[in-house]
């Protein structure tokens, strides 16, 4: 399956780091550098996604992505903005990834 160019838009991937605050609980941030991509977005919806996700389920949304910048098991946690300025902090952060036959099957949630 192609994803069709009509129906993609531009968000930009921020990669996270894992640092340690001064009270010693681990906080995530975002880099400052951006990579451009284009994905699917549309909002999450279902019954399984409402069992999984309930009151969370306005703030998920589910993305189609083809290409080779974002991979299952590296990119989670990861910042996507997607509604703001690729200059600004990240919108939402990948929740899960899943490697359809042609595709990427992403899970983000607002922050």
């Amino acid at each position: 399956m192609r994803l069709k160019e009509r129906e993609l838009i531009t968000v930009y991937l921020k990669k996270h780091l894992v640092t340690e605050n001064s009270d010693g609980d681990e906080t995530i941030i975002y880099s400052d550098k951006s990579v451009e991509l284009k994905m699917n977005v549309q909002n999450a919806g279902g019954t399984v996604n409402a069992q999984i996700y309930g009151m969370r389920l306005p703030y998920i949304k589910a993305c189609k992505y083809q290409g080779l910048v974002i991979k299952e098991g590296e990119n989670e946690l990861d910042g996507l903005c997607v509604f703001v300025e690729s200059e600004d902090r990240p919108d939402y952060h990948i929740q899960s990834i899943q490697t359809f036959s042609t595709h990427l099957n992403i899970m983000i949630e607002r922050l």
